[in-house]
């Protein structure tokens, strides 16, 4: 079943869209493939008719999704802090994607905040905040790239979908659901990748391109962690990854090297929660994953400053390595 919005307020996004002269469209911070390819998705739509759009993300992309159609387009605040902030101030409309709070933007949440464009939010992320103008929130979808899909043919821009709309929108699809191993019990996922096909993506090699396009720097620091950094418990059916600053010290590391570490223990027989800590230069950051009933999304609201979707969740704790783990390890005899 296809998601129900309002109509009033599509018409009101509608006349937003039809007399906006600068749009910018936003994803948040350490932007994984849907935010990337939501993004990327509405972009090549709204610049059929719209000739000043812009996509700004905090910082930078995972070099695997770096084949995507037109990524050279984005602009990264972190590296261009005047220019995004400009871009921000002057947009007519700013869409936010693939996430629900400021927090989620860090610094650059504030020009955000301070902007006078009218912004719209198109999350599947619980418990949207009220910064946006119109919110187009579903949880119940496996990603923001699907709700994209749906909001182009609310605004009657289905014509504008190409190849390269398909692409950006199938690679958020894949990768917010694990190559459809979670988030993805609904058949609408299903019938939208069906459409996705028809535009003549090429699916085994976005496939390979996400998942089989690796640096040997990167499988060097996997097997670092597979080796030395992973701990299992298996009387609680449950695991941790961790990685300090002196850890990556002796790879030539990018952030988005780490993703998917969170998901690697959950390939062992029995595992069902796993956590994966990453130590910032102010917080740990978490990822956790979940397999089954266990909601991730509850354990990280309650004890570690997060949050996120059942069997997917992130959140923050402010202690050092060490005691962020030994209370974790603390928690799990009372899952």
């Amino acid at each position: 079943m296809k998601i129900k919005i309002s109509e009033n307020l599509i018409k009101s996004i509608s006349t937003e869209i039809d007399n906006a002269k600068n749009i910018v469209i936003t994803g948040h911070t350490n932007p994984d493939g849907d935010a990337v390819g939501a993004s990327l998705a509405l972009y090549h739509v709204l610049k059929k008719s719209i000739a000043n759009v812009r996509v700004i993300m905090p910082n930078g992309i995972p070099r695997f999704l770096r084949w995507l159609p037109n990524c050279e387009e984005i602009i990264f605040y972190e590296h261009n802090e005047e220019k995004c902030s400009d871009l921000i101030k002057n947009a007519d409309i700013i869409f936010s994607l693939d996430y629900n709070e400021l927090s989620r933007l860090e610094e650059m949440g504030e020009n955000l905040k301070n902007s006078k464009a009218k912004k719209i939010i198109i999350d599947h992320h619980p418990s949207p905040s009220n910064f946006a103008d119109y919110i187009i929130s579903d949880t119940s979808v496996s990603s923001a790239s699907e709700l994209i899909f749906e909001f182009i043919y609310m605004i009657n821009k289905e014509s504008h979908i190409d190849i390269n709309v398909a692409e950006s929108i199938f690679t958020g699809i894949l990768t917010d659901t694990g190559a459809f191993s979670f988030n993805s019990s609904e058949h609408r996922t299903f019938e939208i990748v069906g459409e996705l096909l028809k535009y003549g993506i090429n699916k085994n090699e976005i496939i390979s391109n996400v998942y089989s396009n690796f640096s040997e720097d990167r499988m060097r620091l996997q097997g670092f962690v597979l080796s030395k950094k992973m701990k299992v418990f298996h009387e609680h059916s449950s695991a941790y990854i961790s990685l300090t600053k002196d850890d990556i010290s002796n790879f030539k590391f990018a952030m988005a090297d780490t993703d998917g570490f969170v998901n690697l223990p959950l390939s062992i027989k029995g595992i069902k929660f796993t956590v994966f800590f990453f130590e910032k230069t102010k917080y740990i950051k978490l990822s956790l994953r979940s397999r089954g009933d266990f909601d991730v999304n509850k354990f990280a609201r309650k004890h570690f400053n997060g949050g996120g979707h059942k069997n997917a969740a992130g959140g923050k704790s402010y202690m050092t390595m060490e005691e962020t783990i030994e209370k974790f390890v603390s928690l799990l005899p009372d899952m």
